[in-house]
């Protein structure tokens, strides 16, 4: 249990954080399978903003955004973005916000 009270659970050899992260995989799969989606990415990583050195030479790091899942969906025809989420922190809410403006062209969901 982590403190967020959510059980990891494996699936396929694939370890999720959540028992609700796993059943969303596992209803993807499905679609998968139906051919209702392809080339789902698992933890799929989209930079939020590049390293670099501010204007006092200090160094700074990339910032990520890791969503839980990635996907085409056949049927609208557009990539999604899902994140399976049970608590929203500060730091969450922040990264979403740089992705929505980084990345438009996604539907993003939480689920």
């Amino acid at each position: 249990m982590n403190k967020y009270n959510a059980k990891k659970t494996v699936i396929d050899n694939v370890t999720f954080d959540s028992i609700k992260e796993s059943k969303r995989y596992v209803q993807l799969k499905l679609e998968l399978k139906n051919g209702d989606i392809k080339d789902l990415e698992l933890q799929p990583r989209f930079t939020l903003l590049e390293a670099g050195i501010n204007s006092m030479d200090k160094k700074y790091r990339k910032i990520e955004y890791v969503a839980d899942f990635k996907y085409y969906d056949v049927k609208e025809g557009l990539w999604c973005v899902e994140d399976v989420k049970g608590m929203k922190t500060d730091v969450y809410k922040l990264k979403v916000k740089l992705f929505w403006s980084q990345y438009p062209h996604y539907y993003f969901q939480e689920i």
